[in-house]
């Protein structure tokens, strides 16, 4: 039998499971996105993704457990609508994320959808290509702590 994967509205017990995932260093260093310590992260998540009115927030769940999230918004400087995914590390290689990509793109129908990954995380890569998105650009950051990185700019058309 295989496992189910859905999605449903962020509730407010899926978010310690969420800090713990972003905590992982193995995820952090796969998104070259910092870890929050739990006020900012509860914070960010309060104000930032769950009270954006321009954003759309699912859990993810993996035969009942929360495996992680995948949240769609609307960069207020850019006007691009954008997708982005998290699962914790034990979620990881079982088909997971392609899933729940494949199902926001089936209810979100604003194009283009943009993605951005940086270079190293093969297994972001190959879910967004997997969904049909196309490889469009490039871009560099610095993070944080001061270590440069770069990224692929992805973009779903149709």
């Amino acid at each position: 039998m295989q496992a189910l994967v859905s999605l449903r509205p962020v509730e407010a017990d899926d978010l310690p499971i969420f800090f713990a995932h972003q905590l992982d260093p193995e995820a952090t260093r796969l998104a070259a996105f910092p870890p929050r310590d739990r006020e900012a992260f509860l914070t960010h998540w309060t104000t930032k993704i769950i009270g954006n009115p321009a954003s759309t927030n699912r859990t993810i769940l993996f035969d009942g457990r929360v495996a992680g999230y995948i949240g769609l918004w609307t960069d207020a400087a850019t006007h691009e609508r954008l997708v982005c995914y998290w699962l914790g590390r034990e979620f990881w290689g079982r088909g997971i994320a392609s899933a729940a990509v494949s199902q926001v793109l089936r209810s979100e129908s604003t194009r283009p959808l943009i993605a951005r990954v940086v270079k190293h995380n093969a297994g972001s890569i190959r879910v967004l290509e997997k969904a049909g998105f196309t490889r469009a650009g490039e871009d560099a950051f610095t993070l944080p702590d001061g270590t440069p990185s770069e990224e692929f700019i992805y973009v779903l058309s149709a």
